[in-house]
């Protein structure tokens, strides 16, 4: 018999849910959803946060998607956007909540104590809210190939595997637009979510060229169409709507008009520029036979982002009240963080900076910022490898993380995460106080870790910091598994975080 699991709609963390939640069995993402505020007192109950977390993520399939959705929840609980290029000092107060975007791709979120002094400590959860994709090319429009039309894209990161290969893909992201009128560029987002493109595999009776392996600019080029024009004495390929020398003609002619078509716009010239990106359409749905998995795209990292943005809004203001509380979610980590929009940019430093300033009773100076980084504390949270029981030999046998357990510490002795016994044991502690299960992973001796955002950060701007995570299964494919339970069990440790570090740091001053 298959449980049917209900959500109720007055709970607080159903920040994200519509007045009337559709069920994802059979059909489509839902509209973006409408957010509540939040209850800070009521309790963590982990089930609360997989249905509202399914919608996020067939709602928002790109970077820019879901920054945007994150940017809107928090206005709608009383967060105030602040521009990088504005000063900061007179905005920020005691109990006020703020969050700044950087190229449309990254985020940092906090709220400042009641009791704050410049000098006290920050409490942060961060993670990468970047995923595996494939991005349009600059010139994505190539010459029809044996009656087919294709698209010019370029692997992000592990993209284009063979996960990738016969799947419905939509295309999605931001198109930089000139207004007619004032002569501003704006960003209008757009998701063309039925299946587009797709990469076709070449069946196994071909012999070895079915084997790979297969050269990514020849041999994973997506299919879009059918154009046989070449085979009629009448064929032509120019459009007379579009004009020549303008980036609208550097593109497929029927995406430009789809694209324009959806997000309103007439005047294809108009169209500076865009960042497309190619996801699975399928959306995220519960799983197994009890419905207690998640099946979904882009887990990673969106998953660690989404727990620490409701554990944000759902931390209790009374408790830990001399700290500020910050979320930071960063654009590029799976590509190496290098861009101004990453990790290892000056973006969460120079808020650390920025606040710090903005409350000193004296002149601001390294010492006082110094005295800030001292204080606070990195969780640093990106998705772990669960336990695959068909590879069980591939895993430490105390080091194998289970889905619907708990958030996961992710330990490497070569410096590849920044966990050590002092960040280890205040996780532990703050653990204990929200009745939050800890898992542990590391990789075998004979098997190479990956990289988080966590030493970057750590070291770039001196914070005591930890790695952990939310268990996946199936990491770098196009579809990723993770537990019912695990969005919302996320949410629990990390409010735990922010509700009790104030607490826990005292036990650790001597670190």
């Amino acid at each position: 018999m298959t449980r049917k699991h209900t959500v109720p709609l007055d709970k607080p963390w159903a920040s994200q849910m519509s007045a009337q939640l559709p069920d994802y069995s059979y059909g489509q993402p839902a509209a973006a959803p409408v957010s509540k505020p939040a209850v800070t007192t009521a309790p963590i109950n982990p089930e609360d946060y997989s249905k509202p977390y399914i919608e996020f993520m067939s709602s928002n399939p790109t970077i820019f998607h879901a920054i945007d959705a994150f940017s809107k929840q928090l206005e709608q609980h009383g967060y105030k956007k602040l521009s990088e290029r504005a000063v900061w000092t007179s905005d920020l107060k005691r109990g006020g909540k703020f969050y700044v975007t950087r190229n449309s791709s990254s985020l940092i979120a906090f709220n400042i104590g009641k009791e704050y002094e410049s000098g006290n400590g920050v409490a942060v959860v961060a993670g990468h809210v970047d995923a595996l994709t494939a991005k349009l090319k600059p010139v994505s429009k190539l010459p029809t190939k044996a009656g087919f039309q294709q698209l010019g894209v370029a692997p992000y990161a592990g993209a284009l595997n063979m996960t990738w290969w016969d799947r419905d893909l939509g295309i999605g992201g931001r198109v930089l637009v000139k207004n007619p009128d004032t002569g501003k560029v704006e960003t209008k987002l757009v998701k063309l979510d039925w299946p587009i493109a797709r990469v076709p595999t070449l069946a196994p009776h071909f012999g070895t060229p079915a084997n790979g392996p297969f050269n990514q600019e020849t041999q994973m080029v997506p299919i879009i169409g059918v154009d046989n024009s070449d085979l009629f004495e009448k064929s032509s390929t120019e459009s007379i709507d579009i004009k020549a020398g303008t980036f609208a003609a550097t593109q497929p002619e029927k995406l430009v008009k789809a694209i324009s078509n959806e997000i309103g716009v007439t005047d294809y010239s108009s169209i500076l520029e865009w960042e497309l990106e190619l996801f699975d359409i399928q959306p995220a749905q519960f799983g197994g036979l009890d419905k207690d998995l998640i099946f979904a795209g882009r887990i990673d990292d969106k998953l660690c982002c989404y727990a620490a943005q409701e554990a944000l809004l759902a931390s209790d203001e009374d408790k830990s009240p001399g700290i500020v509380k910050m979320v930071g979610m960063f654009d590029d980590e799976e590509i190496g963080s290098l861009l101004r929009q990453g990790a290892k940019s000056n973006f969460m430093g120079s808020v650390f900076e920025r606040i710090t300033e903005a409350f000193a009773k004296e002149a601001y100076g390294p010492n006082l910022l110094s005295q800030t980084v001292a204080n606070s504390f990195l969780v640093s949270s990106d998705v772990i490898h669960a336990v695959n029981p068909n590879f069980l030999n591939v895993y430490l046998e105390n080091h194998s993380p289970r889905l619907n357990v708990g958030v996961t510490i992710s330990a490497d002795s070569n410096g590849h995460m920044t966990t050590d016994s002092v960040s280890s044991g205040m996780l532990k502690e703050i653990a204990s106080r929200c009745d939050s299960k800890l898992q542990v992973f590391q990789i075998r001796n004979d098997s190479r870790s990956g990289g988080t955002i966590g030493p970057m950060t750590s070291a770039q701007i001196g914070l005591r910091a930890i790695d952990c995570g939310i268990p996946q299964l199936s990491m770098h494919s196009i579809r990723a598994t993770t537990g019912r339970h695990d969005p919302g069990l996320g949410v629990k440790l990390f409010k735990g975080v922010f509700d009790h570090f104030e607490e826990v740091d005292k036990q650790f001053a001597d670190f």
